[in-house]
């Protein structure tokens, strides 16, 4: 969604890189960019002479010129101010002390709110929540049905005891929305669920009959959250569509649809400024999984690509098994061989996390390579994982065994070129090598770190430039005057010493066995 406001902001961030001071001229250069970037991305022109005129004033101001890096301040407060006109912190949905928690939602023709109140119900029953969907949109044909088919994929009951319009919008609705509103609000009550999510019919903002309807719901059911449903793709016309349905219905929470179009996303940085409310939730795809909290924080890291790593360890957890993360963990620490049934494993795990392309989105940097991203074909899991099941169980164990034959047979059964299986099995046996050094304390390329079982990934490297140490001389006499050598370079180098000792020693001798080490490490101290 905000692609191209990311690419722009970060390519005028980039100019600021280097300067050890910020004049007012690069300051308005970067101010008029900022601003720029905004008005193509579709944000309304109040909501962007104001971000601007607080970013301006803050830039010329005393935290930028009395700052170590500028340019890295002037990317700090884009990033708080960017955070405020997305609602400042995060909102969540405010529970009923006593009875259900009724969520009403509302908002224009198309936005999908339908589809919205499954994902809502979804979410919250996942929060351990027991929530009910009631059909109030008795105008649109088979808006009843289609609830009624969400609300059974997200195994949430539904609430319909009018089908509502079935074949034309000319059809008179079977039902009135305002009694069906107070009745499964009753139902709810009696069956106690906690949540109930009310669904109405779509309304223009110039429409007043409906919008008195809408009106009419909201008192007769005392909703304790009216969340205002927006298409993210809708553009300038946002803040106007907001605005009439804050007067209308007085909503309390905004939730953004569609954020996973390639429109350019000023009604998410729009409508919350304008209106003084938050945004609450975001639906960032098709699937009843493609709901998050909204995190203002979060969102404008995302824009200014900063990354998204709080999400994305969210979705792990939501998604990583337990018993294999610790199984996995078990065997690192045993230092095993990484087999492909493990590689397998966390294959699954992975699939279990949603969406390769959305989880890599979320880190740092991921803008600089977007069109790469962009460019991963999905099905490429698909393909590896179709390789490793027509393994045999013993070869998953002992990859070397699969000689050429094998791989031949391998190919067709996952039906992929002979090259495809070759290629896995030599990223395999590197992600394998890789396993066993860190297991074993160290990483490939690395120099050692003394003190670690196993550690020296370039420990034997580096040894062939160290000097080489001198031979102890046969003869004796010789061999006492190199010691004495020795213990005269020792006293040197002990008279040079700072008296000053990083722990705290002050000065004067001091003996090693008041330290109680072992037996001949006081060679070690130059005793």
């Amino acid at each position: 969604m905000f692609n191209s406001l990311s690419d722009r902001l970060t390519a005028t961030f980039k100019n600021l890189r280097g300067k050890g001071r910020l004049t007012e001229a690069d300051v308005d250069a970067t101010v008029r960019e900022i601003r720029r970037a905004l008005l193509d991305a579709d944000v309304a022109v109040p909501v962007v002479r104001e971000f601007t005129g607080r970013v301006r004033e803050r830039a010329l101001g005393a935290e930028v010129s009395a700052a170590l890096n500028p340019s890295q301040q002037i990317v700090k407060i884009v990033n708080e101010e960017l955070q405020e006109i997305l609602g400042g912190e995060t909102r969540r949905i405010r529970l009923a002390k006593n009875g259900p928690t009724i969520i009403m939602l509302a908002g224009l023709q198309g936005a999908g709110k339908t589809t919205l109140a499954g994902k809502l119900s979804k979410w919250l029953k996942a929060q351990g929540h027991s929530p009910m969907l009631v059909a109030c949109d008795l105008q649109r044909p088979n808006a009843v049905t289609q609830l009624q088919v969400v609300g059974q994929r997200a195994n949430v009951p539904v609430f319909a005891p009018h089908p509502g319009a079935t074949s034309t919008e000319l059809d008179q609705p079977a039902g009135d929305p305002v009694a069906v509103a107070r009745a499964g609000v009753e139902e709810a009550r009696q069956k106690l669920h906690d949540v109930v999510i009310v669904d109405t019919a779509g309304r223009l903002g110039v429409d007043a009959d409906m919008m008195e309807q809408a009106r009419q719901i909201r008192r007769a059911i005392v909703p304790n959250e009216v969340l205002f449903v927006i298409d993210s793709m809708i553009g300038q016309d946002a803040v106007n569509t907001a605005l009439a349905f804050d007067e209308g219905v007085n909503f309390t929470g905004i939730v953004l649809s569609k954020l996973d179009g390639d429109a350019r996303g000023g009604a998410a940085l729009s409508v919350a400024s304008v209106t003084g409310k938050p945004v609450m939730f975001a639906s960032t795809g098709e699937g009843l999984d493609d709901f998050e909290l909204f995190h203002p924080d979060r969102m404008a890291s995302r824009i200014l690509d900063m990354g998204d790593i709080l999400t994305l360890i969210e979705q792990a957890e939501k998604a990583w098994d337990k018993d294999e993360a610790a199984r996995m963990a078990k065997k690192f620490a045993d230092q095993e061989d990484f087999t492909l049934e493990d590689f397998l494993a966390q294959m699954q795990q992975i699939r279990n996390m949603g969406s390769m392309k959305k989880m890599l989105m979320m880190m740092p940097g991921a803008q600089n390579i977007r069109q790469q991203l962009e460019q991963f074909d999905e099905r490429e899991i698909d393909r590896v994982e179709a390789i490793v099941r027509s393994m045999t169980p013993h070869e998953r164990l002992a990859p070397k065994i699969i000689n050429g034959s094998r791989r031949a047979r391998i190919a067709r059964g996952s039906g992929v070129h002979v090259s495809e299986v070759n290629g896995l099995l030599e990223r395999f046996a590197q992600a394998q090598k890789m396993m066993k050094k860190m297991a074993q304390g160290g990483m490939p390329g690395m120099p050692g770190m003394p003190g670690l079982p196993g550690a020296g990934g370039g420990a034997r490297k580096n040894a062939k430039n160290a000097p080489k140490k001198k031979a102890k001389s046969g003869n004796p006499a010789k061999a006492a005057q190199e010691r004495k050598e020795a213990e005269a370079r020792r006293a040197n180098a002990a008279k040079a010493l700072p008296t000053g000792a990083a722990f705290g020693q002050q000065g004067g001798d001091f003996d090693p066995s008041q330290l109680n080490l072992p037996k001949g490490f006081d060679k070690f101290l130059g005793k």
